[in-house]
C-alpha cells in the first residue's frame, strides 16, 4: 500500500517544534546513492520522520507516527503487510550503503569516534543520534570498539516546547521551590521530552504562577536529555541549567552538589542501586529531583527491587503516569505521592488527557 500525500494526512501541532529541518541535515550524513531516494520523500513527510534505518539486505525503513514504512526503489513509502516483506518493489540496503553512511558520519576517522561507539551511538549536530549494531570487540577494558556494522539507526531529534505546561502547576510547591517529581512511563511515551520540557520551565521561569526559576543541574547519562554536541546543548534546556554529559547519576550528582549549587537536579531513567544512592544524597543535600522510570504504573514500580524503597519511603511528592492510549505523551495520572491519591481526581478532571 502506497502511504497517501493527501493533505488530510498532515497532523497540525500546536506546540512549537524545534529541528524543524532536522531531516535535511541527517540526510548529508548518509550515503549519496540512499540521500538522493530520500530526497524524494515530499517535504510535509519527511518533517515529521522520526527515524531511518539501514540493514544489510533488508528494506531501507522509515519510521514515524508509531509506524514502520518501507521506500521503494523509485522512492514511494510503502506500509508493510507480513506477507509481502521480501517484495521486489523495496529498496535494499547493501554493505557498501552502510559502509558509505559510517564513514560520512565518522569524518572518515573511526578513531575519532571510539568513546562513542563503546556506547552504541554517535550524536550529530543538532542532537540527532545515529545508534549503531555490529560486532563488539572486547579488550582488558572491556568493550573496546565496533567492527563489521551491519544496522544504523538515525533518530532525528526534534524538540517539543511547552509540552509539560500542563503539569507546572502540579510539580510548583510555590514561586520559588519545587516538588520532588517522580514520571512514571512505558518506552516511546514521552517521558524524556516531557522532562527536558519541565527542565526549560524550571529554568527560566514560569510566569503563570510568579515563578521566579531555579539552577538545574541535568545529569545526562545517556546523553538524551540536552543532546549535547561539542560541548553545547543542541536542545533548549533553559538559562540556569548545567550539564553533566555521559556521566553515571551518582557521580554526576556527587560532582553538581560541589561545583554548581544546583536547587533542582534532573535525571533519566534510574533504576540500578546507585541510581537510588544518588536520589538519597541529593535529598540531603537539600536539593530537588526530578527523574523518570520505565514502568505501567505504581504497582509496577514497586516490584523493582531497587525502587519499590523509594517509593514506600514517599520521597518522590508527585508521580506522573504516562500511556500512550490518545498518542504518546497522554497523562494517565498525577499522583500525590504522600497519599498515593489521584490529583486528577481530587480536582474532577479525569486522567488520560
Amino acid at each position: 500500500m502506497v502511504l497517501s500525500m493527501n493533505k488530510n494526512f498532515i497532523k497540525k501541532d500546536s506546540l512549537e517544534t524545534l529541528s524543524f529541518n532536522g531531516f535535511s541535515l541527517v540526510i548529508q550524513y548518509i550515503d549519496l546513492e540512499l540521500k538522493e531516494l530520500l530526497e524524494k520523500i515530499p517535504s510535509d513527510i519527511s518533517q515529521r520522520i522520526e527515524e531511518i534505518r539501514l540493514r544489510v539486505n533488508r528494506p531501507l525503513m522509515i519510521y514515524f507516527e508509531g509506524k514502520d514504512y518501507f521506500l521503494s526503489k523509485n522512492g514511494q513509502l510503502l506500509y508493510p503487510h507480513s506477507s509481502d516483506l521480501r517484495s521486489d518493489e523495496y529498496f535494499l540496503i547493501e554493505p557498501i550503503h552502510i559502509i558509505n553512511t559510517f564513514q560520512v558520519m565518522s569524518n572518515y576517522s573511526v578513531y575519532s569516534i571510539e568513546n562513542e561507539l563503546k556506547r552504541g551511538f554517535i550524536t550529530i549536530k543538532g542532537g540527532h543520534r545515529i545508534g549503531i549494531a555490529g560486532r563488539m570487540v572486547y579488550g582488558e577494558n572491556n568493550i573496546e570498539t565496533m567492527k563489521d556494522i551491519s544496522s544504523i539507526n538515525i533518530r532525528i531529534a526534534r524538540q517539543k516546547l511547552g509540552v509539560s505546561n500542563k503539569f507546572m502547576k502540579y510539580i510548583l510547591k510555590d514561586r520559588n521551590t519545587i516538588y520532588h517529581t517522580l514520571i512514571v512511563s512505558p518506552p516511546q511515551c514521552g517521558k524524556t521530552t516531557i522532562l527536558r520540557d519541565l527542565i526549560r520551565n524550571i529554568s527560566n521561569g514560569y510566569s503563570e504562577y510568579n515563578f521566579s526559576g531555579l539552577k538545574v543541574g541535568v545529569i545526562d547519562e545517556r546523553s538524551e536529555i540536552a543532546n549535547m554536541y561539542n560541548g553545547q546543548p543542541q536542545n533548549d534546556i533553559g538559562v540556569r541549567t548545567d550539564v553533566l554529559d555521559g556521566c553515571n547519576k551518582y557521580d554526576g550528582l556527587t560532582m553538581l552538589i560541589r561545583s554548581m549549587s544546583p536547587n533542582v537536579i534532573a535525571t533519566d531513567e534510574v533504576g540500578d542501586l546507585l541510581d537510588i544512592k544518588a536520589i538519597h544524597e541529593a535529598i540531603k543535600a537539600g536539593v530537588k529531583v526530578i527523574a523518570t522510570v520505565h514502568g505501567q504504573d505504581i504497582e509496577d514500580i514497586k516490584t523493582r527491587p531497587n525502587l519499590k524503597n523509594i517509593i514506600k519511603e514517599n520521597i518522590f511528592e508527585r508521580i506522573i503516569i504516562l500511556d500512550n492510549s490518545k498518542g504518546i505523551g497522554t497523562v494517565k495520572d498525577i499522583i500525590d505521592g504522600k497519599s498515593y491519591e489521584s490529583i486528577l481526581k481530587k480536582e474532577g478532571l479525569h486522567a488520560s488527557s
